[in-house]
Order: C-alpha cells, then sequence, then structure tokens
C-alpha cells in the first residue's frame, strides 16, 4: 500500500459542484379593480349594520309611507276638507322631500362605509392580506349603490303609483288665471294658441306678460305656461322617469360625496354633520340667493348643479307647502351657468371626492 506521505503527492482540490444562479423572486400583480366577491363581502358589511340599514331605509322608504298613510287617514275622516292623494303638488312636494333625505341617507351610508373598518381596527388585516388599497376603496361604491338605488326605486314607485291612481279624475286643461289652456303643449304649439286665441291668452298671462318681444316673450309666457301645467296636470310618465333619474343621481351624489369625504377625514361623525349642513343650510341659500361677487363660488356647489338639472315637473310648485325643506326645492334662483358647466360640477364632484377618498386610504398608514 502506498500513503501520500511516501509518493510526496498533494490530493487534488475539490471542485465546487455546479450551481444554478438565483432566481429573482417575481412580484405578485395585485389588481386595483375590486373582485366580485370583494364587493358582495363589502355589500355583507353594511347590510349587516342594522342599525345603519333600519336609518336609511326609514329616511328613503319610511317617510313618504307614514306622510302618505297620515295624509290617507285625514281624507278618508275629512274627504271635503283634505283632497285625494293623487295630483302633482303631492307627487311634487314628496319628490323634492325624498330627494333631501335621500341625499342625507346616502351620506350617512357613505361615511359609514368609509370609517367602519378604521373604528373597529380592521383596516390593517385587510391590507396585511395583500389586497390592493384603491380595491378595497373602489369596492364599497358598487356595494353601497347596491342598498340604496334600489330603495330610491321602490319609494318613488309608490309615490308613482300614488299619483296615478289615489286622486280624482285627471284634467286636460292648464288653468292658469282662471283660464283653460290644452295642456301638453310645447312652445311652438303654445305660440299658435296665442295667435289663435288672443282675447284668452291676454287674460291668461295678463299678470305676468313680459315687456320683451318676439322668441325672449314666448320663452317667457313658456315659462309660465309650463309652472301652470306642473300645478294642474299630473306628471308623464316620461316626466316620472325623469324625475326617478334625477333622484337616483342625487342619492348617488350624497353616497359618493359622504365616502369620499369619511375616508378623507376618517370621522364619521364629524362627515355626516358637515355633509347635512350642506345639504340643508349651504345650498339652499347658494340656490335662491345671489350673493354679492360669490356667484361663481355659488355655482361650484353640487346643489345648485342639481337644481339647475332638476326636472320641469318639478320645478313649478316644489318651492312652497309644510313639505318641502329648505329653499332648494322650487328650482334655480340665481342666474344658470352653461349645460356643460353644471355637468362639470355633477362629474367633478363625484369623481373629485372619490379620487381623494381612494388616495387617503392608498396613503393612509395601517
Amino acid at each position: 500500500m502506498t500513503s501520500i506521505a511516501s509518493t510526496g503527492e498533494r490530493p487534488a482540490p475539490l471542485q465546487p459542484l455546479p450551481t444554478r444562479p438565483a432566481e429573482t423572486p417575481r412580484r405578485r400583480f395585485v389588481s386595483w379593480i375590486p373582485s366580485w366577491g370583494l364587493v358582495a363581502t363589502k355589500h355583507l358589511e353594511m347590510r349587516k349594520r342594522r342599525g345603519l340599514m333600519a336609518t336609511v331605509t326609514v329616511l328613503i322608504v319610511g317617510v313618504p309611507v307614514i306622510i302618505l298613510g297620515v295624509f290617507e287617514l285625514l281624507h278618508l275622516a275629512n274627504p271635503h276638507v283634505v283632497p285625494p292623494l293623487g295630483g302633482p303638488r303631492p307627487f311634487t312636494a314628496l319628490s323634492s322631500l325624498a330627494a333631501e333625505f335621500g341625499f342625507i341617507a346616502a351620506a350617512a351610508l357613505g361615511t359609514a362605509a368609509a370609517t367602519t373598518d378604521l373604528s373597529e381596527g380592521v383596516f390593517r388585516h385587510l391590507v396585511a392580506t395583500g389586497r390592493s388599497r384603491l380595491a378595497l376603496y373602489l369596492a364599497r361604491i358598487p356595494a353601497g349603490l347596491a342598498i340604496l338605488l334600489p330603495l330610491v326605486a321602490v319609494a318613488f314607485t309608490l309615490l308613482c303609483v300614488v299619483t296615478i291612481y289615489g286622486g280624482a279624475l285627471q284634467q286636460n286643461s292648464v288653468l292658469n288665471n282662471g283660464v283653460a289652456i290644452p295642456g301638453h303643449l310645447d312652445q311652438r304649439q303654445l305660440a299658435t294658441w296665442l295667435s289663435k286665441h288672443p282675447g284668452e291668452a291676454s287674460l291668461a298671462f295678463a299678470s305676468g306678460v313680459p315687456r320683451a318681444h318676439g322668441e325672449t316673450k314666448l320663452a317667457a309666457l313658456y315659462d309660465q305656461y309650463t309652472q301652470a301645467e306642473a300645478a294642474t296636470l299630473d306628471p308623464t310618465p316620461s316626466d316620472m322617469v325623469k324625475v326617478g333619474l334625477w333622484l337616483e343621481l342625487e342619492v348617488a351624489i350624497g353616497f359618493t360625496v359622504g365616502l369620499g369625504l369619511g375616508a378623507l377625514s376618517g370621522q364619521r361623525t364629524t362627515s355626516t354633520v358637515v355633509l347635512i349642513a350642506l345639504q340643508i343650510i349651504v345650498t339652499p341659500v347658494a340656490t335662491n340667493h345671489v350673493l354679492p361677487y360669490l356667484l361663481d363660488l355659488q355655482r361650484l356647489l353640487v346643489g345648485v348643479a342639481m337644481a339647475q338639472l332638476r326636472p320641469a315637473a318639478l320645478a313649478g310648485t316644489g318651492g312652497g307647502g309644510p313639505l318641502a325643506l329648505g329653499g332648494a326645492n322650487g328650482g334655480l334662483g340665481i342666474p344658470p351657468m352653461p349645460s356643460w358647466a353644471m355637468i362639470a360640477v355633477i362629474v367633478g364632484w363625484m369623481g373629485g371626492w372619490s379620487v381623494l377618498g381612494a388616495w387617503r386610504m392608498v396613503k393612509r398608514d395601517a
């Protein structure tokens, strides 16, 4: 046997085994688009808050039902004094009331949806799951609207049914200063009627004939005619559809603004109080009174834009009566803005507050 010491040879050094280069771990892509499961989860979380859901349901559905029930009992007790529920005036007043309470209910639901995870200490656990914070915010929008929009549809459908079937026999003529004018005329048809009936026209519009001439005078007369029509005739199905869509938009604005403001401030109570004050105090003043040097600032309020967008079926008689809240129910009382500016204000409020709320949620410390 030959040993290494006897031969004087050294063993060859051990060669390291070949290794594969380390692979860089791929970063998992997290989508900012909320999944259907996430939306359904947020929807369930909102519905499980029984106190909040009861308040929202009472404000949107319960208030019209209670008012209609009370007036129906009064009509049955004394039908010669209390008129039937149907007709344009109850429809206008209750639609305006539904807009006010619908905005408040939607704002309360939006602020609650934005702050519940923070107040209950769940936000850090949601972030730890790896979901996109933007997706967590965006999932609340369809989840909340899926609760609010059907409630508004139910309440407004009930109001439309009562308006159509609960009133007296529908008239076909518009009464203005005691003069009967055919109903549902457009501006050109009204001009034709005025030319064929000059004596009746002078009596019908004697108290408010403008000094303008031509198209300007005709437009002013047509405005008076539409106001008298809204006070005399039941709204048409197309008018009811427009009013219903306007109410749905009002509620959608209230929820998105409440969600954004609640996420930005992190305070549910403060955000709700601010939006209620905006709806029942600031908006009526800005809608009906021209503030010196602040007209452009008034037009930046979403309530002013919604008052200008208000359907014609609500613009005539909504301002008066004990059922109206504030002063914004009678339409726009200040010089109107261009249509593109009105649309820009509405879209800006919904999109702007959504962007601010999403940005705050993305940047918030978990």
